[in-house]
């Protein structure tokens, strides 16, 4: 076989991926992104599914700044406001392109570049749970709507929560089994309590039955804490009560779940806590349950939750979870677009733990438990 005909067998199977996307009447763009996932699987490399990667789109965004004007009303999106951005090939892109529905194109060069196969994504704080009832509906459905239609354009790259109405237990419940039988999504994101009120309360046990029932997890992102405890934060920084404060709430509201019984009552449930768990693997030893539960608590943290490693990229907290609760409960995780992409590949790929753990970490964990 003579040098051309190589070269042009090569250039066919390369053009291959994308020749079919188009063939099966995907627009050019989408067939190049298409393309870009049969690169990056044909590598040696694990592939790698990201889990805390936030979204949002201009409607959302303006609905969320009107709120701003009332009192009581929620913040900003994390991350977002126009003064902070990340690194893109050296040159400074505000997250708000990044980490909008109108800058996919852009957020997808940045995973390539770092090796990132797939984001599951979800909506930007703050979440629906923090509306009124009606306009948390409302929003839930619109953003279900359009997180469905990102992960359909791009089936290959992008995964999905859903946002729910907690605040309307029954309406809930309704959205949730809409949003994973009709629209595909994976999950549930919210944002650390109700308008204030902890998960544990009974009146939200009808949507975590219905969450183990269609075997998805729940996401509890971090927000500022509530209003009972942002007293004991009136000497930090207020950077760091925005970020030391939001995980410790989260890890408070964690243990108050396995104080609950909850997990008794639903053996099957799982929770995801982003930041490399906010802690909850390293509190096992100093929690009891009183006697009360079927289970020591250690047995609840390595059952029903998963570290995300969103975040933190602290090498001795990413151990302290590997040994605590096993490569098959940590997931990979950057906090998108807030974080970079490549300092999380950089945090895996230094950890000294095995090639088949990190493959748990990277990939197989989320395919398991995201039915990918």
């Amino acid at each position: 076989m003579d040098m051309s005909e190589m070269d042009r067998r090569s250039f066919v199977k390369h053009l291959g991926g994308g020749v079919a996307a188009l063939c099966m009447g995907l627009p050019q763009k989408d067939a190049l992104a298409q393309q870009r996932q049969v690169k990056s699987t044909d590598s040696k490399r694990p592939k790698r599914i990201t889990v805390e990667e936030h979204i949002s789109w201009d409607e959302y965004g303006n609905y969320v700044s009107s709120l701003n004007t009332s009192s009581g009303a929620p913040g900003m999106p994390h991350g977002a406001g126009g003064t902070t951005s990340t690194m893109t090939n050296g040159n400074r892109v505000s997250t708000d392109v990044l980490g909008d529905v109108a800058g996919l194109e852009m957020r997808l060069k940045d995973m390539d570049e770092a090796g990132i196969d797939m984001q599951v994504l979800s909506i930007r704080n703050p979440g629906v749970e923090e509306f009124e009832a009606s306009e948390g509906l409302k929003w839930a459905k619109k953003i279900n709507n359009k997180l469905a239609e990102v992960a359909n354009r791009y089936p290959q790259r992008f995964a999905a929560f859903s946002s729910i109405p907690w605040q309307d237990p029954d309406a809930a419940v309704a959205e949730l089994e809409r949003a994973v039988k009709e629209l595909g999504l994976k999950g549930i994101k919210m944002d650390g309590t109700v308008k204030g009120e902890y998960l544990d309360s009974k009146r939200f046990w009808p949507i975590f039955r219905k969450a183990e029932e269609l075997n998805v997890p729940i996401f509890i992102h971090v927000e500022d804490p509530r209003e009972g405890m942002k007293k004991f934060y009136d000497e930090f920084s207020e950077s760091d009560a925005t970020t030391l404060g939001r995980d410790l709430d989260v890890c408070m509201e964690a243990a108050r779940l396995i104080y609950s019984g909850l997990f008794d009552e639903c053996p099957g449930l799982n929770f995801i806590l982003g930041h490399m768990g906010a802690g909850l693997a390293f509190w096992p030893g100093r929690m009891t349950g009183n006697g009360r539960l079927k289970k020591k608590p250690e047995e609840y943290v390595r059952r029903n939750f998963y570290a995300a490693t969103s975040g933190n990229f602290y090498l001795p907290a990413l151990m302290c979870c590997h040994y605590a609760m096993g490569a098959d409960r940590i997931l990979f995780a950057v906090d998108f677009p807030t974080e970079s992409n490549k300092e999380a590949v950089k945090l895996i790929e230094s950890a000294p733990i095995s090639e088949g753990d990190k493959e748990k970490i990277y990939h197989l964990n989320a395919e398991r438990l995201f039915h990918i």
